[in-house]
């Protein structure tokens, strides 16, 4: 089976031979049940904040800033098919309060601006793309309204019940309805311009917006950090945890709460709700669309990584796209999501666990049979024999095979039980330890070394009831060939990575290209000297060769020295590019430790989420005492603030020891910043 694609709700079926097992609670509604078989689906970040090129909106844009140029619907929905998702979810009002569908009680909506001569309605074409497509349709509303004057006051719930009303009884039938977590605090508010403080507790009457989403949306499931039915993973990484339970202690949460993420955010295996997590991640480090981003978006091995943390880890993946000013998924985050689509396909592609002997240590009886973990039906399951909460099953292939991920997944109709297990291997008659996990819930999948044997065991340590097994997989994975990533610390030690374990790689330091079999890498490497360092990955097994990393070193920075009294300066030169420097004088000032001769400096903008003090206009000198300074270099970097990748500054050669770069002028008028400075030399 394969997790991308896991179809399987069907009732528990009631078996005349033996009784079955009791529910073990908190347990799943139906709702529940058909959402979690969907495990994958896209966000679609598209708003006024994609125009006025923020992440929050103060709510003081104007309708008519909203133009994109050749918005299509049709080819979000497109991509997220390809990609496997089973739906989109849309982000119908942001905290800005700007609406996507013409809304009767708000001006502040597309039927002000430009977009279709506003006649437009984003949500219907999101929908009807949505449904030609096959995807589930969700909704994204923000609680907070940043835009209007009542929030804060008992008005704004009746407003927000009424576009509630809107976009529930409007457009057919909804997966998910999302409240964000993210509420009160500073706004426009229709020119009050104020900080407005709710408790986000009581504010809301949340009990009486849940009420309203049952009556119009019986099947929707609806999600905040609370739930209530289904919660926030707790970080916008992607990431589950390697123990995520599905029950929360549903009453001592709320939305915003300040302490979720730490306390609450993995589950409790006494939790008194059934309120599963949901893992949601950009594409970008950035909800909403920014040029500024374009060389940022997540390679596939970051992706693989989230998915395997995620699905792999008893959450459902929510990935999100930036929709840009054309109203367009761009094409390279379009390449990216279906690399990873690809990639996952092939991991999962076939189950060696299929036709293999299946044995357990203990069964229920009639209808709960070992063997109903491989015959790729979620609604049969194997039960350990009444009351038994430690047991094993076993699995025999009958010839070795070669092996590096193993899938498990207990029939949650019944509840989330296991909390220990572990998977073991045989070798020459003995059982060796292979992997070892606490929960599992709808799906946990285990990457483990590179195995060969001809039988393995999962012993389920500890549960709260008998543990119920729907499936089993065990699939070969073919390694990530990736081109590798070069790095080299301050002290000059160059260290060469792959994307997966156990690849080879071979490099070369001297401008010809790396070749198969010729000058491995085996370990961190000093490299004081300048120099071209150009890596490729190579699969042994296969023959497979990655392209070829490329990366231009210069003068190492050990002994370089930022002349400030701000020990943070040293930042700029830590060869860590996602630090940086705030200069309070808006001038860098180096020293190279020794005289050299220089042709060139390189520029690495501030790399954060949120930049700022990005250098526009650039004065650059040098110096052989520190006294006395010539010109080097005077210009502009050009386009900077929407393609922050580092700058090259050229110069007729010089002998020097130390170097100042000076912002004549920053993007956005803040001090300047420094994510990284280095030499050229060559």
């Amino acid at each position: 089976m394969r997790p991308f694609f896991l179809l399987f709700f069907l009732p528990v079926l009631a078996f005349a031979q033996t009784t079955p097992p009791a529910p073990v609670y908190p347990i799943p509604e139906p709702r529940q049940l058909a959402w979690q078989e969907l495990q994958y689906y896209g966000f679609v970040h598209f708003n006024m904040n994609t125009f006025s090129d923020r992440e929050w909106g103060l709510g003081d844009d104007q309708p008519s800033q909203f133009a994109p140029t050749a918005l299509d619907a049709r080819q979000w929905a497109r991509v997220a098919k390809e990609a496997g998702m089973k739906g989109l979810i849309i982000t119908a009002k942001h905290h800005d309060g700007f609406v996507l569908w013409p809304s009767a009680y708000t001006e502040h909506s597309v039927k002000n601006s430009p977009w279709r001569d506003g006649k437009g309605d984003l949500i219907r074409e999101f929908v009807d793309a949505c449904r030609e497509y096959g995807l589930k349709v969700g909704i994204y509303y923000s609680p907070w309204d940043r835009n209007h004057p009542d929030y804060g006051k008992p008005e704004y719930i009746t407003y927000m019940r009424n576009q509630l009303t809107e976009l529930l009884t409007n457009y057919g039938e909804l997966f998910e309805v999302w409240f964000d977590g993210a509420n009160g605090g500073s706004g426009w508010y229709g020119g009050a311009n104020e900080e407005r403080v709710v408790d986000k507790l009581t504010y809301y009457n949340w009990p009486s917006m849940h009420s309203l989403v049952r009556e119009l949306q019986p099947g929707a499931m609806l999600f905040s950090d609370a739930g209530p039915d289904v919660r926030w993973v707790g970080n916008e990484h992607g990431f589950a945890y390697p123990t995520t339970w599905s029950n929360l202690m549903r009453d001592s949460v709320y939305a915003g709460m300040p302490e979720y993420s730490d306390k609450w955010a993995m589950g409790q295996a006494n939790g008194t709700h059934w309120v599963p997590a949901e893992a949601d991640v950009s594409i970008r480090p950035g909800w909403y669309y920014h040029a500024y981003e374009d060389h940022k978006l997540k390679t596939l091995p970051e992706l693989l990584e989230i998915y395997y943390q995620s699905i792999g880890q008893n959450s459902s993946l929510l990935i999100n796209f930036p929709i840009d000013t054309r109203g367009l998924i761009p094409d390279s985050d379009v390449q990216a999501i279906l690399e990873l689509a690809a990639k996952v396909k092939e991991d999962f592609a076939v189950n060696l666990a299929t036709g293999a002997k299946v044995s357990a240590s203990a069964s229920r009886g009639a209808g709960y049979a070992a063997s109903q973990v491989l015959d790729g039906d979620y609604k049969s399951f194997w039960s350990s024999a009444g009351g038994e909460r430690s047991a094993s099953v076993e699995l025999d292939f009958g010839q070795p095979k070669s092996f590096n991920r193993i899938l498990i997944q207990e029939y949650v109709n019944l509840g989330q039980r296991v909390s220990a297990f572990t998977v073991e291997k045989e070798v020459e008659g003995k059982w060796l330890p292979l992997a070892q996990g606490t929960t599992i819930g709808y799906t946990r999948i285990l990457r483990v070394p590179e195995t060969q044997a001809q039988k393995i065991r999962i012993n389920f340590l500890e549960a709260k009831g008998e543990p119920l097994i729907a499936e089993l997989g065990v699939y070969a994975a073919p390694a990530l060939v990736f081109p590798p990533k070069i790095t080299r610390s301050s002290a000059g030690l160059v260290s060469i990575t792959a994307a997966d374990p156990g690849l080879e790689i071979y490099y070369t330091v001297d401008g010809s290209l790396p070749l198969a079999g010729k000058n491995r890498y085996d370990k961190p490497f000093l490299l004081e000297r300048p120099a071209t360092v150009q890596a490729i990955v190579v699969d042994a097994k296969t023959g497979k060769s990655s392209a070829t990393s490329r990366q231009e070193l210069d003068l190492v920075k050990g002994n370089w020295k930022v002349l400030s009294t701000d020990p943070k300066a040293q930042a700029a030169i830590d060869e860590l590019p996602h630090t940086y420097w705030t200069s309070p004088t808006n001038a860098m000032e180096l020293d190279l430790g020794e005289k050299v001769s220089l042709q060139g400096l390189r520029y690495l903008p501030m790399q954060a989420r949120y930049p700022s003090g990005f250098i526009a206009d650039y004065v650059l000198e040098g110096s052989l005492d520190g006294s006395t300074w010539i010109l080097l270099s005077k210009g502009e970097f050009a386009n900077i603030q929407n393609n922050p990748i580092e700058q090259v500054i050229r110069f007729a050669p010089q002998v020097l020891r130390y170097v100042r770069l000076k912002a004549g002028r920053t993007v956005d008028g803040n001090a300047a910043t420094f994510g990284e400075l280095g030499t050229i030399t060559r």
